[in-house]
């Protein structure tokens, strides 16, 4: 009895452990005009606002949507929270939240003729309305005197994958790096980007965004593009996020990266 009363201690006491580090990414929003974000923000320890930091926006998947502000850092949120991370690689971490019923990228989904998500990706076209704010958001970060615009880095996964392409197109010259984490997008659209060094990763056997998409984007890259690494898992199905996050090499490539 002793020992199940130490371990119910022991449990609660991880929860709680884990809700306190999420606490330590702020809570803001960004309201202009017709557009509404809510985001979390993780500053770097002894954060001087008279320094330049560099800064990521990392986008979450359609599981995490709503107004919350919390679910978004549901996947990834512990990895900017590690010691060696924070020590190694002192950054602005901005998690935004994509509302319930909005979608990151400008893409079509319906069933196929197996009744499985299809995606069919829009060449060009209007940003969502979260996109649009998204885009405001970010532009509104990048007018503080304490983020260096040569650092400016993006990511994703799943549906956050899909939003790190369009957000590359729709301001391009702005990203030194990204990664893609199970995403996709037009290959029509990949011209806008092709200049951005950028991260691919995904599951062989993921059964909610086929893979093809993310080896059609690599193959491309490689013909046109300046610089793009491509993962594939081969045993892993839509959760490839948790591998990518264990590469060690993913955050000294990411940060290596700076614009002239």
């Amino acid at each position: 009895m002793k020992n199940i009363f130490l371990t119910i201690c022991f449990l609660i006491a991880s929860i709680a452990l884990k809700a306190q580090n999420f606490t330590q990414y702020d809570k803001g929003s960004f309201i202009k005009g017709k557009d509404s974000i809510y985001y979390r923000v993780l500053f770097p320890e002894n954060f001087n606002p008279s320094q330049k930091y560099p800064i990521v926006f990392f986008l979450h998947g359609s599981g995490e949507r709503g107004n919350n502000n919390e679910s978004q850092l549901v996947h990834g949120g512990k990895l900017f929270l590690k010691d060696e991370v924070r020590k190694n690689f002192p950054a602005i971490v901005v998690f935004p939240q994509c509302p319930a019923n909005d979608y990151w990228a400008n893409v079509n989904i319906g069933p196929n003729e197996m009744g499985k998500r299809s995606f069919s990706f829009v060449e060009g076209g209007k940003p969502t309305k979260a996109m649009h704010a998204l885009i405001g958001m970010v532009k509104d970060f990048l007018k503080k005197p304490y983020v260096s615009h040569k650092q400016v880095y993006v990511g994703g996964l799943s549906m956050g994958g899909m939003g790190t392409f369009e957000l590359l197109r729709r301001k391009r010259n702005t990203f030194a790096a990204a990664i893609s984490i199970c995403g996709g997008d037009n290959t029509n659209n990949i011209r806008k980007y092709k200049s951005v060094p950028l991260w691919i990763f995904h599951g062989g056997k993921d059964d909610v965004v086929d893979p093809a998409f993310s080896i059609a984007i690599s193959e491309r890259l490689k013909t046109v593009g300046d610089e793009v690494k491509f993962t594939l898992y081969p045993n892993a199905n839509h959760n490839s996020w948790d591998s990518a996050f264990a590469e060690p090499e993913l955050l000294p490539w990411l940060f290596g990266h700076q614009r002239n």
